[in-house]
C-alpha cells in the first residue's frame, strides 16, 4: 500500500510550507503528495459541490490556492524520490496543448515523478470565468486526453475533433518515461467507462470501504466491457489516520493500491503527525 498526502497547495502562507511538507512526506516514507485545483473560488455560487452535504467547498474565496503545477515544480526541486499528483486538475476548462506542455516539462525536470490527475469539473461559475462552455465538458474531457497523449508521443501530431484542430507539429520535451500516468478523479456519471478506457489510475473521493467496494464492482464491469483487466488500473482512495490498520487491510483486499490523507488530519504539528502515521501504519505494512 502506498501512502500520500493531499493537498500541499491550499491554505499555505509561504512556499516554504509546500517544500517543507513535501520533504517531511519523503522523509517519513510516503510515496506521493497531491494538489487540489480551482483557478477561482466564487464569492457565491449555485453549483453544488458533490463531496459535501451542504454543496459548498470548505474554503473561502480568500484561501490561497497555489496553482498545482507551480506548487509541484517547487517541491520537485527540493525532493528526490517523492512522486507528485494533481488531485485533480480540471481538464475540461483548460487549454489541453498548454497543459500537455506544462505536464511534460514538469515530468522532465522531476525525472518522471508526475501523475496527472484529471477531472471534468462541477463549478459552472468557474467555467464561465474561464470562457469555456460548461456543456459537453465530459465529451471535451475524453477528447482532450486522447489528444494530449498524441502530444507526448513524439510523433507528428494530427488531431481533428469537435473541439480541436491540431495539425503537423511536435512538442518537446517528452515525458521522462515516455508517458505520464493519467489518474481520473470522480465517482459519478460515466467515470467508470472513462477510467476503463482512458485512465492509468482512478482517484476515488471516498473513505468508506463499502462505498469503495461498490465503485470497484462497477469499474470491473466497465473494464470487462472495454476488454481490460481491472488490475491494470491503479486505485487511489481517501483515508483518515484514525481509521486504523484494519481499514488499510480491507482496502488492500479490495485492490486499492494507494491511500491519501488530508494534511489537516495530521494536526497542527505536521512533523509529529507524519512521524505518528509512519510509526502506526506505514512501517507496519
Amino acid at each position: 500500500m502506498k501512502f500520500s498526502l493531499i493537498p500541499i497547495n491550499v491554505g499555505v502562507k509561504h512556499v516554504d510550507q509546500i517544500i517543507g511538507i513535501s520533504q517531511l512526506a519523503e522523509k517519513n516514507g510516503l510515496e506521493s503528495v497531491w494538489t487540489f485545483e480551482h483557478v477561482i473560488v466564487p464569492v457565491d455560487y449555485s453549483s453544488k459541490y458533490p463531496y459535501s452535504a451542504d454543496g459548498k467547498m470548505a474554503v473561502t474565496p480568500e484561501t490561497n490556492f497555489i496553482d498545482p503545477l507551480i506548487a509541484i515544480s517547487a517541491a520537485a526541486m527540493h525532493t528526490k524520490t517523492l512522486r507528485f499528483g494533481t488531485g485533480v486538475n480540471i481538464l475540461s476548462e483548460a487549454n489541453p496543448l498548454f497543459l500537455a506542455k506544462q505536464a511534460a516539462s514538469i515530468d522532465f525536470i522531476s525525472n518522471g515523478r508526475l501523475m496527472l490527475g484529471l477531472g471534468i469539473g462541477w463549478l459552472r461559475e468557474e467555467f464561465d470565468a474561464m470562457g469555456v462552455p460548461f456543456e459537453r465538458r465530459g465529451a471535451r474531457f475524453d477528447d482532450y486526453i486522447v489528444a494530449m497523449k498524441k502530444v507526448w508521443s513524439g510523433d507528428t501530431v494530427e488531431h481533428e475533433s469537435d473541439f480541436l484542430n491540431w495539425k503537423n507539429f511536435k512538442s518537446y520535451p517528452l515525458p521522462a518515461n515516455g508517458h505520464i500516468p493519467i489518474v481520473i478523479g470522480g465517482a459519478s456519471g460515466k467515470v467508470y467507462q472513462r477510467v476503463a478506457k482512458l485512465g492509468d489510475g482512478w482517484y476515488i473521493p471516498s473513505t468508506d470501504v463499502q462505498e469503495i467496494r461498490q465503485h470497484l464492482e462497477k469499474l470491473k464491469v466497465a473494464c470487462d466491457e472495454a476488454g481490460r483487466a481491472i488490475e491494470d488500473v491503479e486505485i487511489t482512495a481517501m483515508f483518515m489516520p484514525d481509521q486504523g490498520l484494519d481499514q488499510i487491510k480491507q482496502l488492500q483486499d479490495l485492490g486499492v493500491g494507494r491511500v491519501t490523507t488530508f494534511t489537516m488530519a495530521l494536526g497542527d504539528d505536521m512533523a509529529a503527525g507524519l512521524e505518528k502515521l509512519n510509526d502506526d501504519l506505514i512501517s507496519k505494512l
